[in-house]
């Protein structure tokens, strides 16, 4: 193994495993949003998407 490829097998793991970590929370988050009863709840949960799907503008 050259060294670049020990780096990117280091790197690669956790990043993959916070990408399915953060995928799996949206998912949640959106069907708790679609899905629940209570009206606050689902607002609640709507508040949360909104933040973990925040976007940046292309201004700044």
């Amino acid at each position: 193994m050259t060294a670049l490829s020990q780096i990117l097998d280091g790197t690669m793991l956790p990043a993959g495993i916070g990408a399915v970590l953060y995928a799996g929370t949206v998912t949640v988050v959106a069907l708790t949003a679609a899905l629940a009863r209570d009206p606050s709840r689902r607002q609640d949960a709507c508040k949360a998407l909104a933040v973990l799907l925040r976007r940046k503008s292309a201004g700044r």
